[in-house]
């Protein structure tokens, strides 16, 4: 090696190492499930971004990983992520997706941003700036209670993500329009709840409650990546934003388009407190009802009276039925809102009301 490459070369590698330094020395605590994760090699800030040794991540969210040549691959919960040593470009289940930051070694070890490998996993993730810690949920863990507090944390903190997205995280559908929805790990001011999509304040056409919500957009989704952003306070006054991205396939303008026809009783007739919903849509649709009464006082004020929820499942031609049941007063009314998604991801919103 020629002298001046020399300089270079060992110039690079000390720019690299004092590059490094300063990240290895933040102190990031990783809890997954409500656990704390423990690492031979402590968890690393570069660009805001949190980097994990490979390995221990991708095998506690229940993934076989494997590295060659630069190449990391890994396999589980019904994914396949591929990722690259000091490059951008990665994958989920074959889709490309961009990175802010790339992988990279330090020590000899591989390193891999945490927020992209657990959401590429199905896994949520949530960031507590004020204790430098980060919370990992998976949809599959039976641990539903609030994740273990960091050692500085006050008692009363607790850690927020969302359950059951749907589309799933990561996933791709075949249809411009999608049902979106998702639960909550715990109860939200339901007043403070924003939702976008792709930057799209879609807030006014959400259906919410105490569990979760339920949204279709009113605008067609281009193939390719989709961003939802879910932001609000929890019902303690903890701020909370977060999200997950999804994919609509190539084939999704000429996939067959969800429909819900033939309702009955007709729209803005009158029925009973308790009628029989029935209808059709596309065959083996899974269909989600909520319907909401309303009863008037006095002729002058209008009061809730309850929520029903339901959710079945069309036969193989399409037809459905359910049987709702809500305490309103004569005079009053129902509002039920459907939502038909067929086994192509093919997602409808109708809604009809009823007097009674």
């Amino acid at each position: 090696m020629k002298f001046p490459a020399r300089i270079a070369f060992a110039t690079a590698l000390l720019v690299g190492s004092l590059a490094l330094v300063p990240a290895a020395a933040q102190n990031v605590t990783v809890v997954v499930n409500g656990q704390v994760m423990s690492f031979d090699q402590a968890p690393v800030m570069v660009n805001n971004r949190v980097f994990v040794p490979m390995r221990a991540i991708f095998e506690r969210l229940g993934s076989t990983v494997s590295y060659s040549n630069g190449n990391i691959n890994a396999q589980g919960n019904g994914r396949s992520v591929h990722l690259a040593i000091g490059s951008l470009n990665a994958s989920v289940n074959g889709n490309p997706l961009t990175m802010d930051v790339a992988p990279f070694l330090v020590n000899g070890r591989t390193e891999v941003p945490l927020r992209f490998v657990a959401q590429a996993l199905g896994a949520n993730v949530n960031w507590n700036g004020n204790t430098s810690t980060v919370y990992i949920g998976t949809s599959g863990s039976s641990n539903t209670s609030t994740p273990q507090p960091y050692a500085t944390q006050t008692p009363s903190y607790q850690s927020f993500y969302l359950n059951n997205e749907h589309p799933v995280n990561g996933g791709t559908v075949n249809t411009t329009h999608p049902k979106i929805h998702a639960t909550f790990s715990q109860p939200v001011d339901l007043n403070s709840l924003h939702v976008s999509v792709d930057g799209n304040d879609v807030t006014s056409l959400v259906y919410t409650n105490a569990s979760g919500f339920d949204v279709t957009p009113g605008f067609a989704l281009n193939p390719g990546n989709h961003n939802v952003t879910v932001s609000g306070t929890t019902s303690n006054g903890s701020p909370f934003n977060t999200g997950w991205s999804f994919y609509t396939s190539n084939t999704a303008s000429g996939a067959a388009q969800n429909y819900i026809v033939n309702v009955s009783p007709a729209p803005n007739t009158r029925t009973g407190s308790s009628f029989t919903l029935s209808g059709r849509t596309l065959p083996n649709s899974k269909i989600h009802i909520v319907a909401t009464g309303t009863s008037t006082i006095g002729g002058l004020f209008q009061v809730g009276t309850g929520t029903f929820q339901s959710d079945v499942t069309a036969d193989s031609n399409g037809y459905f039925n359910v049987p709702i049941s809500l305490n309103v007063l004569g005079g009053g009314q129902i509002r039920v809102i459907l939502t038909s998604v067929s086994p192509n991801g093919a997602s409808v919103e109708n809604q009809v009301v009823y007097g009674v």
